[in-house]
């Protein structure tokens, strides 16, 4: 008979330990690891907003993690301290250079070392990469992206159909090395997408959730995917 056995806290606790070793990018000794049914929170302290984003992400490829608590705190060295100016000055530059994003759609606000990004872009590509130019910013302690999406123009036929939107997300699934595209239902309504099923970790989650939005003609994706991990024993 075959049974599903999960990890438990202690064993997630060592695997999260391990990895985050592992990872070259952080220094595993400033940070804290605790695990309650499958929640880990991260405490301590890191040197960057960079650092900060390698560790939670670095725990997100862990199997069987169901939640990530991130309390770590970013302690910038004297040498990286700039003035919130500076760093809007910075981020500005960035997002201009960026040719995939158009011109004066961005807000830049920074307060404290934190940056917030606002406005209006014509997808969810342009989102994230405004959000992936700036968080590399000598002196930044974080990232807020409140770009939205413009809405779809509605016509009498849809540029893609539902079906083809499904069609396309499916088939990007099934080339991932990452996502399990047998365990994902994938359910489209207009331009809205909705996933729903089991994944391994959060890494998986997340990368569901980045091809659906990648496909052409989707303006909302609905991410309901639970991570559900299990090994099998005799």
């Amino acid at each position: 008979m075959i049974d599903t056995i999960e990890k438990t806290d202690l064993e997630l606790k060592n695997d999260v330990l391990a990895e985050l070793k592992y990872e070259p990018t952080v220094k595993v000794t400033d940070i804290g690891v605790l695990v309650k049914n499958g929640t880990v929170t991260l405490n301590g302290y890191v040197s960057s907003y960079v650092e900060k984003l390698e560790a939670v992400q670095a725990v997100k490829r862990i199997a069987g993690v169901k939640a990530i608590a991130d309390d770590i705190e970013i302690q910038l060295p004297e040498s990286y301290h700039r003035t919130d100016g500076d760093i809007a000055a910075a981020a500005t530059n960035q997002i201009n250079w960026a040719t995939l994003i158009p011109p004066g759609t961005v807000r830049v606000t920074v307060s404290e070392g934190w940056i917030e990004l606002e406005g209006e872009v014509d997808g969810w590509h342009q989102k994230t990469l405004a959000g992936s130019v700036v968080r590399h910013l000598s002196g930044v302690k974080g990232v807020s992206n409140r770009l939205s999406l413009a809405q779809p123009i509605q016509m009498n036929e849809p540029t893609v159909k539902p079906v083809e939107v499904e069609r396309a997300i499916k088939s990007a699934f099934k080339r991932s090395a990452v996502v399990d595209a047998n365990k994902i239902r994938v359910e489209t309504a207009g331009s809205n997408v909705e996933l729903s099923g089991n994944v391994r970790n959060l890494a998986e989650r997340e990368e569901a959730e980045r091809a659906a939005w990648a496909a052409p003609g989707v303006f909302s994706v609905d991410n309901q995917l639970t991570v559900k991990w299990f090994e099998f024993s005799q």
